[in-house]
Protein backbone atom coordinates (compact mmCIF):
# COMPACT_ATOMS: atom_id res chain seq x y z
CA UNK A 1 0.00 0.00 0.00
CA UNK A 2 1.38 3.29 -1.16
CA UNK A 3 2.08 5.49 1.97
CA UNK A 4 -0.34 8.50 2.57
CA UNK A 5 2.70 10.99 2.27
CA UNK A 6 6.42 11.27 2.67
CA UNK A 7 9.25 13.35 4.35
CA UNK A 8 12.94 13.31 2.87
CA UNK A 9 15.67 14.74 4.82
CA UNK A 10 17.51 16.76 2.69
CA UNK A 11 21.18 17.17 3.06
CA UNK A 12 22.07 19.41 6.03
CA UNK A 13 18.50 21.01 5.19
CA UNK A 14 14.86 20.80 6.61
CA UNK A 15 12.43 17.85 6.41
CA UNK A 16 10.53 18.11 3.24
CA UNK A 17 7.15 16.32 3.56
CA UNK A 18 4.93 16.01 0.58
CA UNK A 19 1.59 14.36 -0.66
CA UNK A 20 -0.26 13.98 -3.65
CA UNK A 21 -3.43 16.15 -4.57
CA UNK A 22 -5.01 19.33 -4.99
CA UNK A 23 -2.87 22.03 -3.08
CA UNK A 24 -5.20 22.34 -0.11
CA UNK A 25 -4.01 22.72 3.48
CA UNK A 26 -0.64 20.97 4.23
CA UNK A 27 -2.49 17.13 5.18
CA UNK A 28 -0.87 15.45 8.08
CA UNK A 29 0.86 18.88 9.30
CA UNK A 30 -0.71 19.50 12.85
CA UNK A 31 -0.06 21.77 15.69
CA UNK A 32 -0.33 20.24 18.89
CA UNK A 33 -3.61 21.40 20.11
CA UNK A 34 -4.81 20.14 16.61
CA UNK A 35 -4.93 23.14 14.30
CA UNK A 36 -3.28 23.82 10.82
CA UNK A 37 0.23 24.98 9.67
CA UNK A 38 0.07 26.20 6.23
CA UNK A 39 -1.65 25.96 3.05
CA UNK A 40 0.05 23.86 -0.07
CA UNK A 41 1.17 20.59 -1.15
CA UNK A 42 4.57 20.35 0.24
CA UNK A 43 5.97 22.07 3.21
CA UNK A 44 10.14 22.57 3.98
CA UNK A 45 10.35 21.82 7.65
CA UNK A 46 12.92 23.27 9.89
CA UNK A 47 15.18 20.43 11.48
CA UNK A 48 18.30 23.34 12.35
CA UNK A 49 16.43 24.76 15.67
CA UNK A 50 16.98 27.95 13.88
CA UNK A 51 14.15 29.12 11.90
CA UNK A 52 12.58 32.80 12.56
CA UNK A 53 8.76 30.84 11.04
CA UNK A 54 8.74 27.69 13.02
CA UNK A 55 8.06 24.98 12.04
CA UNK A 56 8.48 25.83 8.69
CA UNK A 57 12.42 26.30 7.47
CA UNK A 58 13.64 29.74 6.26
CA UNK A 59 17.05 29.13 5.10
CA UNK A 60 18.92 29.21 8.65
CA UNK A 61 20.56 26.26 7.90
CA UNK A 62 22.58 27.81 5.61
CA UNK A 63 23.97 29.98 8.43
CA UNK A 64 24.23 28.43 11.56
CA UNK A 65 26.19 25.40 10.55
CA UNK A 66 23.63 22.72 10.87
CA UNK A 67 24.82 19.28 10.08
CA UNK A 68 22.54 16.32 9.93
CA UNK A 69 26.04 13.97 10.70
CA UNK A 70 24.71 11.14 13.50
CA UNK A 71 27.32 12.13 15.92
CA UNK A 72 26.85 8.70 18.41
CA UNK A 73 27.93 9.21 22.22
CA UNK A 74 24.33 8.69 22.86
CA UNK A 75 22.62 5.03 23.70
CA UNK A 76 23.39 2.49 21.74
CA UNK A 77 21.12 0.98 18.95
CA UNK A 78 20.07 -2.02 20.73
CA UNK A 79 16.99 -3.55 21.72
CA UNK A 80 16.75 -5.29 25.23
CA UNK A 81 13.69 -6.97 26.03
CA UNK A 82 12.44 -7.23 29.73
CA UNK A 83 10.25 -10.64 30.01
CA UNK A 84 7.33 -10.36 32.48
CA UNK A 85 4.51 -13.02 33.21
CA UNK A 86 2.25 -11.99 31.11
CA UNK A 87 3.48 -9.30 28.46
CA UNK A 88 6.92 -9.03 27.27
CA UNK A 89 8.26 -5.63 27.12
CA UNK A 90 11.03 -4.40 24.12
CA UNK A 91 12.93 -1.34 24.34
CA UNK A 92 15.44 0.37 21.86
CA UNK A 93 16.77 3.44 24.57
CA UNK A 94 18.73 5.10 21.13
CA UNK A 95 15.02 5.85 19.96
CA UNK A 96 13.75 7.33 22.88
CA UNK A 97 12.76 10.86 22.76
CA UNK A 98 12.14 11.15 26.27
CA UNK A 99 8.34 12.42 26.10
CA UNK A 100 7.72 10.84 29.80
CA UNK A 101 4.50 8.90 28.37
CA UNK A 102 5.83 5.58 30.01
CA UNK A 103 7.50 7.00 33.21
CA UNK A 104 4.83 9.23 34.51
CA UNK A 105 2.10 6.99 33.29
CA UNK A 106 3.17 3.92 34.39
CA UNK A 107 6.30 4.72 37.44
CA UNK A 108 6.10 1.89 38.75
CA UNK A 109 7.28 -0.53 35.25
CA UNK A 110 9.41 2.11 33.72
CA UNK A 111 11.52 2.81 36.85
CA UNK A 112 13.71 6.41 36.33
CA UNK A 113 16.16 5.02 38.75
CA UNK A 114 15.24 1.43 38.87
CA UNK A 115 18.11 -1.59 37.92
CA UNK A 116 16.50 -2.70 35.81
CA UNK A 117 14.34 0.29 34.51
CA UNK A 118 11.50 -1.95 33.45
CA UNK A 119 9.20 -4.23 35.64
CA UNK A 120 6.72 -5.85 33.32
CA UNK A 121 4.77 -7.34 36.38
CA UNK A 122 4.27 -3.88 37.97
CA UNK A 123 1.21 -3.51 36.45
CA UNK A 124 -1.22 -5.24 34.61
CA UNK A 125 -0.60 -6.31 30.89
CA UNK A 126 -3.98 -3.97 30.06
CA UNK A 127 -2.17 -0.71 31.58
CA UNK A 128 1.45 -1.93 30.00
CA UNK A 129 0.12 -1.86 26.36
CA UNK A 130 -2.07 1.49 27.71
CA UNK A 131 1.05 3.39 28.14
CA UNK A 132 3.50 1.90 25.80
CA UNK A 133 0.44 2.77 22.63
CA UNK A 134 1.08 6.20 23.74
CA UNK A 135 4.77 6.41 23.32
CA UNK A 136 5.40 8.77 20.36
CA UNK A 137 8.81 7.72 19.43
CA UNK A 138 8.41 3.44 18.60
CA UNK A 139 11.51 3.06 21.22
CA UNK A 140 8.87 0.66 23.12
CA UNK A 141 6.88 -2.62 22.05
CA UNK A 142 5.73 -5.20 23.34
CA UNK A 143 4.90 -9.14 23.23
CA UNK A 144 1.84 -11.11 24.43
CA UNK A 145 1.42 -15.09 24.13
CA UNK A 146 4.80 -14.62 21.59
CA UNK A 147 3.23 -12.23 19.06
CA UNK A 148 4.88 -8.54 18.94
CA UNK A 149 2.85 -5.67 18.91
CA UNK A 150 4.76 -2.70 17.26
CA UNK A 151 2.90 -0.44 15.32
CA UNK A 152 -0.48 1.19 16.27
CA UNK A 153 -3.66 2.39 14.21
CA UNK A 154 -3.68 6.04 14.24
CA UNK A 155 -4.28 8.91 11.30
CA UNK A 156 -1.71 9.88 9.59
CA UNK A 157 -0.15 13.15 11.08
CA UNK A 158 3.11 15.22 11.43
CA UNK A 159 2.22 16.55 14.64
CA UNK A 160 4.66 19.60 15.77
CA UNK A 161 5.35 19.14 19.61
CA UNK A 162 5.51 22.48 21.57
CA UNK A 163 9.28 22.65 23.06
CA UNK A 164 10.05 19.47 21.18
CA UNK A 165 10.26 17.26 17.99
CA UNK A 166 7.68 16.12 15.31
CA UNK A 167 6.30 13.30 16.28
CA UNK A 168 5.17 11.13 13.16
CA UNK A 169 1.89 8.45 12.99
CA UNK A 170 -0.10 6.97 10.77
CA UNK A 171 2.81 4.93 8.49
CA UNK A 172 4.26 8.34 6.79
CA UNK A 173 7.19 7.30 4.79
CA UNK A 174 10.47 8.48 5.69
CA UNK A 175 12.81 8.14 2.84
CA UNK A 176 16.21 6.70 2.73
CA UNK A 177 17.05 6.57 6.51
CA UNK A 178 18.03 4.00 8.58
CA UNK A 179 15.68 2.89 10.95
CA UNK A 180 17.08 1.89 14.37
CA UNK A 181 16.71 -1.62 15.80
CA UNK A 182 13.03 -3.29 16.35
CA UNK A 183 12.07 0.28 15.55
CA UNK A 184 8.43 1.36 14.43
CA UNK A 185 7.98 2.82 10.99
CA UNK A 186 4.47 3.61 11.22
CA UNK A 187 5.34 6.16 14.38
CA UNK A 188 8.64 8.25 14.95
CA UNK A 189 9.85 11.13 16.32
CA UNK A 190 12.07 13.53 14.14
CA UNK A 191 14.31 16.13 15.82
CA UNK A 192 13.61 19.77 15.15
CA UNK A 193 15.84 21.31 17.70
CA UNK A 194 19.08 20.27 15.84
CA UNK A 195 20.57 18.91 18.57
CA UNK A 196 20.37 15.05 18.20
CA UNK A 197 22.95 12.70 18.27
CA UNK A 198 21.00 10.45 16.40
CA UNK A 199 19.42 12.71 13.94
CA UNK A 200 17.18 12.48 12.29
CA UNK A 201 15.32 10.88 15.36
CA UNK A 202 15.13 12.84 18.09
CA UNK A 203 16.99 11.68 21.71
CA UNK A 204 15.70 13.97 23.44
CA UNK A 205 18.73 16.63 23.67
CA UNK A 206 15.81 19.53 23.10
CA UNK A 207 15.87 18.95 26.76
CA UNK A 208 19.20 19.54 27.11
CA UNK A 209 19.78 22.63 25.06
CA UNK A 210 16.50 24.20 26.20
CA UNK A 211 14.76 24.20 23.06
CA UNK A 212 12.11 26.65 22.64
CA UNK A 213 8.99 26.90 20.58
CA UNK A 214 5.30 26.65 21.74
Amino acid sequence: MKAPASIACLPDGPYYLSHDGDPDVVRFLQREDGSACSMGQAAALCRCGGSKNKPFCDGTHATNGFSDARLGGGPADQRISFLGKRIAIHDNRALCAHAGACTEGLPGVFREDGRPWIDPDAATAEQVVETIRRCPSGALSYSIDGVEHRDREAAPAVTVMNNGPYAVSGSIELTAVVFGMGSSKEHYTLCRCGASRNKPFCDGSHWDVGFKDP
